[in-house]
Parts: structure tokens; sequence; C-alpha cells
């Protein structure tokens, strides 16, 4: 004997909405998550006082996608909902090219890591924000009729 589940097309229709929803919320908490990590990369960076003073931390940025042409270094953000919520957290540039050399050092100057500190410090959070949004969209979708 065949049973039936009363309420699946309505089950159906909650999940296919999952998706659209969970992304939505998904790249709001990513982006607060990039805009602190970049912030603390700022703080963190140090700054000459010479006449290209500040050029590396203003080069410090997140975007969608890929990084900029020139960027030196890079961290990459990916969600496995949605091929396209690939945050790119980037310094460096033409100007800014040495962002590596300070971030690792030389053979003549110590390394004064920004980059990859901040990333690490802010990792966890990053990750904690995504999973709440993602289980906000979810209930709020379930929620709905």
């Amino acid at each position: 004997m065949a049973s039936k589940i009363l309420g699946l097309a309505r089950l159906d229709a909650k999940l296919a909405r999952i998706p659209a929803a969970a992304k939505a919320e998904i790249k709001k908490a990513m982006e607060a998550a990039a805009t602190e990590m970049v912030a603390t990369m700022r703080h963190l960076v140090p700054v000459s006082s010479g006449p290209h003073g500040g050029t590396l931390r203003d080069s410090i940025g997140w975007t969608w996608g890929k990084a900029p042409k020139g960027a030196g270094i890079i961290a990459l953000g990916k969600s496995g909902l949605a091929a396209d919520l690939t945050l790119t957290v980037y310094a460096g540039n033409e100007e800014a090219f040495y962002g590596r050399w300070q971030e690792f050092g030389t053979v003549k100057q110590a390394a004064q890591p920004f980059f990859f500190v901040s990333y690490r410090a802010h990792r966890r959070e990053a990750k904690r924000r995504i999973r709440a949004a993602t289980n906000r969209a979810a209930k709020k979708v379930a929620a709905s009729s």
C-alpha cells in the first residue's frame, strides 16, 4: 500500500525558495565579515612617512569575484551554495607592489604581518555569520506559507 505525504507540494515549494533567500542572507553576512576584516588589515598595516605613505593601506579592499589586476596578496571566501558567492579580500596593486614583502619579510627586512593575521582573526567569526545567515534564511522560508 502506497503512503501519501500531506502538504508535499507546499514543502517542495518552500525548499525551492531556500537557495534564493539564503543567497541574499549569506551575501550580507559575507560583506559584513569582509568589511571588518579589511578594517583590521588597514589598522595593522605599517604606514611609512614618505611620499607614498599609505599607498599599501589604501590598496587593501574586498570585491565579489576576482581580485583587481596587480593585487599581491589574496584570500578567497567561497560559499558552497552558489558559484557567484565568491568574495576576494586583497592587498596591493601596481603602486603598492611591496605588500607581500611587508607581510612575509625579506632578507633585509623583518616581516610586519597585517594580512593573514587579520584573516585568521576573523575567519571563525565569518564562518559563524554565514552559518547563522543560512539558518535564518531557512527558518524564514519555513515560517512563510
